[in-house]
């Protein structure tokens, strides 16, 4: 895009945002909330209240919200170990031992007999 392009653009963009900025403004449900929210901050300045305050006030079983700085990160979910299994194929006797399906004699066993068949044929190893 040219400069010239990217500027009537910005200039474009900027007058519909000055449009809806005008309508927004004499709307009255906005006029309502914006007198709420005055009052209630002056309110809060009275009563030497903050926002958290009035959350716990309003809903104390709500978890406190912790603001970026100097919160801790949450710990990282421990993964749970895979267990070892056994397959043991009962036409050929072999066994293998696997802790996932990423193997290839048990991938190509749920090829030939199919998967349900040979995860029949495992056993859980402690």
């Amino acid at each position: 895009m040219s400069l010239i392009n990217e500027y009537r653009a910005t200039e474009e963009a900027i007058k519909e945002l000055q449009e809806r900025l005008k309508n927004l403004s004499q709307d009255d449900k906005l006029q309502k909330e914006l007198e709420f929210e005055g009052k209630l901050r002056k309110l809060m300045g009275e009563y030497q209240k903050s926002l958290r305050d009035i959350n716990a006030l309003l809903d104390p079983d709500a978890k406190p919200v912790r603001s970026g700085r100097g919160a801790k990160p949450a710990p990282a979910p421990v993964k749970r170990a895979r267990k070892v299994k056994q397959y043991k194929n009962p036409y050929t006797g072999e066994t293998i031992e696997t802790k996932g399906g990423n193997h290839k004699t048990l991938k190509e066993w749920k090829a030939q007999y199919g998967a349900d068949v040979v995860e029949a044929w495992a056993t859980l190893l402690d």
